[in-house]
């Protein structure tokens, strides 16, 4: 049995992870939050703030901050990655030898590695070089900013190991933020990878003036991509149905609160890549390079993901997201 969870360093001070702090420090945990700049750490620790990812949003006085990771890692019983899915194995390498063996590793990131095509929970087995049941991985419709606000709800906490699972439940569970376990912690990282690459889509055809029609055609069919896939990596089917895959794709692909939807949106007005990156205030949308990763994962596997392909086609190959809707519906019809 997996003794309890009380102290836990989350590391990462961007906008979820920030939320996701606020919520164990909300569910009484013991919680210190890593930031890569001092300021950001003073302005947690001492006036209950993070200003550049949560304005406006009052912190638990209970909640630490240091810039040292260190410090942060010193005896602790889980650590949580909050750091961009692109970046978490140059972190790790800085970080690991400062983690506790024993220590439960959560992943908050949602992607695929480039070049490796390795989900997070396996770039944190490659680096750290614990067994596969001491990681755990979180992932719902998590939109940071209604989590903050404390508006309800639901997330999926995964791990191969069911009691490790279930205490990292009871470690954030609060009035707001319901969770539940999963040991299918493949079919989680890829609903929480894929959906950030059909939220691209998502946005740019919002940006292209398409409506609901066009909405529902893309998540429905994006959702039948992350199930191809998933079958093809050995994920369960059914977990697409749940709060890790079709939950956290329809408030991914819908909410203006979505980073990778609001990206998108951008691009089918016309931004470049870069002007959309200004547009969003340079927050990482994860599946402008995603799309590159999954589209490689399922080549890999012999599946087709067209609209994934599409994305990467408009953010890596140089197509308009026009051009991609008249590629994906010139494609040659067949059964549903």
């Amino acid at each position: 049995m997996t003794l309890p969870v009380q102290r836990i360093a989350v590391m990462g001070a961007g906008t979820w992870g920030t939320t996701f702090a606020k919520v164990l420090a909300d569910a009484g945990r013991d919680v210190v939050l890593w930031a890569r700049r001092a300021e950001v750490a003073d302005a947690v620790a001492h006036r209950q703030v993070n200003p550049d990812y949560l304005p406006g949003v009052r912190l638990p006085s209970s909640l630490q901050a240091t810039e040292h990771a260190d410090e942060a890692l010193d005896g602790v019983d889980a650590v949580v990655f909050a750091v961009p899915s692109q970046t978490l194995r140059d972190n790790l390498d800085d970080w690991h030898k400062s983690i506790p063996p024993k220590a439960t590793l959560v992943s908050l990131a949602k992607g695929v590695e480039l070049g490796s095509l390795k989900r997070m929970s396996e770039v944190v087995i490659d680096v750290t070089a614990v067994m596969a049941d001491q990681v755990v991985v979180v992932s719902g419709p998590n939109l940071a900013r209604e989590i903050a606000a404390e508006q309800p709800t639901a997330s999926v906490i995964a791990c191969t190991d069911h009691d490790r699972a279930v205490a990292i439940q009871h470690a954030c569970v609060t009035g707001y933020f319901r969770p539940y376990t999963n040991t299918d912690v493949i079919g989680c990282e890829l609903g929480g990878t894929c959906k950030n690459v059909i939220a691209l889509a998502c946005g740019m055809a919002v940006g292209l003036g398409y409506g609901d029609n066009t909405l529902a055609t893309l998540i429905t069919r994006g959702l039948a991509e992350m199930g191809r896939l998933g079958a093809a990596l050995g994920a369960d089917p059914m977990t697409f149905t749940g709060l890790a895959g079709l939950g956290d794709l329809v408030a991914t692909c819908t909410s203006p609160l979505s980073r990778n939807r609001s990206f998108g949106y951008r691009l089918g007005l016309g931004d470049t890549l870069e002007q959309a990156q200004q547009a969003t205030h340079g927050q990482v949308a994860e599946g402008v390079k995603s799309c590159s990763s999954v589209q490689g994962l399922a080549a890999r596997c012999g599946v087709e993901v067209p609209i994934a392909d599409g994305v990467r086609r408009v953010c890596n190959g140089g197509q308009s997201p026009r051009e991609m809707a008249g590629d994906l519906l010139g494609r040659t019809p067949k059964p549903e």
